[in-house]
């Protein structure tokens, strides 16, 4: 495996980064190298109806809600056209992207759908109780993350904002200088630094935001309450809520790198 500096790493992934498998509470999907989706699990809402889907590259899977465990599910496909097709439970219009086109990256919280566009403005769509759609302003973007009530944007200049609800902290990002990737959980928000380190903040009952002694990191993900960084020499480490075992990646080896 080629050896490359955490910077190099999130730099060659920075610009719209595409999503090529996605995981709800219930439901997981996969793009093929054909641009085909695959998706299995819970299809109570058809959130798992992507079989006619093709000429998609990237794709995007909206949860349940953690704590009730309600709102079921949705999925996103981004075409390489760049417009976006979705599937699912649509109670509060989260699934109305028709119209939406020049999408380049596409983000899927609880109950609404978030899209990048490549003059780096973001639409959004679905439930806005919490100001979470509130992204008309945002300019010059290159990264959309979506948490169950909080939407986050990464800005080319390496700055980060966050709109919603913020009861936990989550979107205490303004201070945040020099991030390459973001990362949304349930109510935490992760952020990756050009030297390899990795930020946190919001919720952290279950240890999701301990990542301060995190080094060599160049991709991170983030789970209801769990937090995943890949490392330069395709190691992952984990930490927070390990209930089912999602934390259990010690001996995971050869990860692919971002931009690979």
């Amino acid at each position: 495996m080629d050896c490359i500096t955490p910077k190099e790493a999130a730099l060659k992934g920075k610009r719209w980064p595409k999503a090529t498998i996605a995981a709800g509470c219930r439901h997981t999907v996969g793009l093929k190298s054909d641009g085909t989706v695959v998706a299995v699990g819970n299809n109570k809402h058809g959130e798992c109806n992507v079989s006619g889907w093709h000429d998609m590259v990237a794709v995007a899977a909206g949860n349940v809600h953690m704590a009730t465990n309600t709102g079921n599910a949705h999925t996103i496909g981004l075409k390489s056209d760049g417009s976006v097709v979705a599937v699912g439970w649509n109670k509060h219009d989260q699934c109305n992207v028709n119209g939406w086109r020049d999408i380049v990256a596409v983000a899927a919280g609880w109950r609404r759908t978030v899209g990048l566009k490549s003059d780096g403005t973001v639409v959004a769509v679905g439930r806005n109780n919490e100001g979470q759609c509130n992204v008309s302003g945002w300019r010059d973007m290159v990264a959309v993350a979506a948490g169950d009530w909080h939407t986050v944007g990464l800005k080319s200049d390496g700055t980060v904002t966050a709109v919603g609800w913020n009861k936990q902290g989550q979107c205490d990002v303004s201070g945040w200088r020099g991030i390459v990737a973001i990362a949304a959980g349930s109510n935490h928000t992760i952020g990756l630094k050009s030297d390899g380190s990795v930020i946190a903040v919001g919720w952290n009952e279950h240890g999701q935001c301990n990542v301060s002694s995190w080094r060599d990191i160049v991709a991170v993900a983030a789970g209801c309450a769990h937090t995943l960084g890949l490392k330069s020499d395709g190691t992952v480490v984990a930490v927070g809520n390990n209930r089912y075992g999602q934390c259990d990646v010690d001996g995971w080896r050869a990860i692919q790198l971002p931009g690979n």
